[in-house]
């Protein structure tokens, strides 16, 4: 032993000549930039791969793996990498595929019986395995308990994860680019209702192992308590909180842990003809289509890129590449593809931070990749004389959560104007976007090296689309309405609750009175907000004080309102405002009914 450590230690000191007459190592300035962008950001910690021809693949890692033991980050460490895992779930399906179990127009309602489609297009457009890869099935993105609960187990059967056996079908599968995690959980219930298998054994023996990624599972796995995983980073949120990973109902969108060196060989994979050792593994024109929209309505209308069967498009930084982002319990991660150059990255971060600068890492990583930049394309001819017609109000046309879809309309209006050089987007929320021209109705972003927006016609509608966003254009008159409706509700609701509380001080407040109900409904709502301060935002999705306090005050408000109106006529002339009382509790009610009618009340978290 003593005479092991003086022999390396010799041969240490011999080497420090050649060490310090040595190139300078790129992956060491790489990794100097990192640490610099984690102190200054505030993040623990990150890890990375870079793939290229000549080197193949490089992994490194920066700062620390767990803040609160200041275990440093290294390339062994192992990570979660939220949506990253539907692209590696998205092989598995096309392996299948492959293997003829599947088949890409496979009606997805005929694998799984016991779901029922709420689709009004099924006779001519069922939705499809391509459309669940492609995030075109038109399904909404989660519900809050899929994703926001403590009561998920890691063993929880899919079936019963989905929380209802009926889906509603919100736009025609196959036209538009609508991200859904449900679809990429229904992709998890289809490869074991053809597998008879649980679908994270399958994908492990049947996918992963045979791509050589023999630290990476689609099993749960955590950084505490029973069975915790040595080697998995602790995830973290603002100010170096760690937080441990907990199973989550919504686990094939997001459920996957890694190491740098796998995604490499992942990257390395998803660029080659989809054999293994010379052997096919998946079909050749199944990986030529992993990224780029097929046949969807902004495609038709001439806009390339999108989101193909496992990647989406993505131009920054003058080149373009196919990425795919994830973010978690305490981590985001980003893996982009450059198949031209036969390069590729992976970088995750363990801690998920919201004003955080994300987009450093990637550049960093592009400029060690050292791509040549594309060439810009040249703007089209101006667009057609019509393009007046084209301005005006754009809405989402598709929510994330349906329950928030009058949230997702009234605030995030996007004001479309044509100023006689470029198109003009001025956001409710956001930066403004100037637009140049590219050919009829095709649209450059600036920075972008290939048209990024098209403005498009669909089911009659008029929309704005990037390819994975959509907009569609809606009347002014109806925002107007929309915001003078929440505008005077909101004007109600106060004047209840000061007017009300003004009488209540005075000792005028009477049961009988007709603000003295509607005046216990607003207070109401003030009720679960120290509840929700005490429990982890994690349960957001589970039946607590908080939510069922919040859902009993959803349903309490419009009845108190509801039963002060039918009380004015009774005491009018004992009121010494009956008007003003009258057109507070008008203007309350009116927005009532508008939230029940969007589905907003009762407002039900858990479901």
């Amino acid at each position: 032993m003593v005479l092991a450590r003086i022999f390396r230690l010799l041969a240490a000191v011999c080497l420090l000549p050649i060490a310090a007459s040595a190139q300078p190592d790129p992956t060491t300035e790489l990794h100097a930039q990192f640490t610099r962008h984690l102190q200054q950001a505030g993040l623990p910690g990150a890890v990375w791969t870079v793939v290229t021809p000549e080197a193949g693949i490089v992994t490194g890692a920066a700062g620390l793996s767990n803040a609160e033991t200041k275990a440093g980050m290294t390339p062994a460490n192992r990570v979660h990498v939220g949506s990253v895992a539907k692209t590696v779930l998205a092989m598995g399906v096309l392996r299948l595929v492959t293997a003829g179990q599947l088949s890409l127009d496979t009606d997805v309602a005929t694998l799984l019986p016991a779901l029922r489609f709420d689709n009004p297009w099924q006779a001519t457009d069922p939705i499809r395995i391509r459309h669940l890869l492609a995030h075109t099935a038109g399904l909404e993105n989660f519900r809050f308990y899929q994703v926001f609960s403590l009561r998920a187990q890691a063993d929880t059967p899919l079936d019963q994860a989905l929380g209802r056996n009926s889906l509603t079908v919100h736009t025609r599968p196959g036209a538009r680019y609508v991200y859904s995690s449900t679809g990429y959980h229904l992709l998890g219930m289809v490869i074991e209702a053809v597998t008879h298998r649980r679908y994270e054994a399958w994908l492990d023996a049947e996918l992963l192992r045979p791509l050589a990624m023999h630290d990476s599972s689609f099993a749960f796995s955590t950084q505490a308590g029973p069975g915790a995983d040595p080697r998995l980073a602790m995830g973290h949120f603002e100010n170096h909180v760690a937080y441990p990973a907990i199973p989550v109902f919504a686990r094939p969108a997001t459920q996957f842990a890694t190491t740098a060196a796998d995604m490499g060989r992942m990257a390395r994979f998803l660029m080659a003809d989809g054999t293994i050792a010379g052997q096919p593994f998946i079909a050749p024109n199944l990986m030529a289509a992993l990224s780029g929209a097929r046949d969807t309505d902004a495609e038709w209308a001439g806009l390339q890129g999108a989101h193909g069967l496992a990647l989406s498009v993505r131009d920054r930084h003058g080149v373009i590449g196919d990425c795919h982002p994830g973010t978690t319990i305490g981590f985001q991660a980003m893996l982009c593809l450059y198949p031209r150059e036969g390069k590729a990255f992976f970088v995750a971060v363990n801690a998920d931070v919201e004003n955080a600068d994300y987009e450093r890492f990637n550049t960093l990583l592009l400029d060690a990749l050292q791509l040549q930049a594309a060439r810009k394309q040249a703007s089209g001819s101006p667009p057609p004389a019509d393009i007046a017609g084209w301005e005006g109000m754009y809405v989402p046309a598709w929510h994330a959560v349906t329950r928030l879809a009058w949230i997702d309309t009234v605030f995030n209006v996007v004001d479309v104007r044509w100023d006689g050089k470029r198109l003009q987007l001025v956001p409710f929320q956001g930066k403004p976007a100037s637009l140049q021209p590219a050919g009829g109705m095709l649209f450059q972003a600036e920075g972008r090296i290939a048209p990024s927006h098209v403005l498009l016609t669909t089911d009659g509608d008029r929309m704005l689309s990037d390819g994975l966003r959509n907009y569609r254009q809606v009347p002014l008159a109806t925002l107007l309405w929309l915001w003078t409706s929440a505008a005077l509700g909101a004007a109600g609701l106060l004047t209840i609750l000061f007017r009300g509380g003004w009488l209540l001080i005075r000792g005028r407040l009477r049961k009988s009175s007709t603000l003295a109900l509607p005046l216990a409904g607003v207070l109401m709502l003030f009720a679960p907000i120290p509840f929700f301060f005490t429990q982890s935002f994690m349960q957001l999705g589970d039946l607590t004080i908080a939510s069922g306090l919040l859902a009993f005050a959803s349903i309490a408000l419009p009845c108190a309102i509801a039963y002060g109106l039918l009380r004015l006529p009774s005491r009018a002339r004992s009121l010494a405002h009956p008007a003003f009382d009258c057109a507070a509790l008008l203007a309350a009610a009116q927005w009532m009914i508008v939230l029940g009618a969007w589905g907003m009340l009762p407002f039900l978290m858990w479901r």
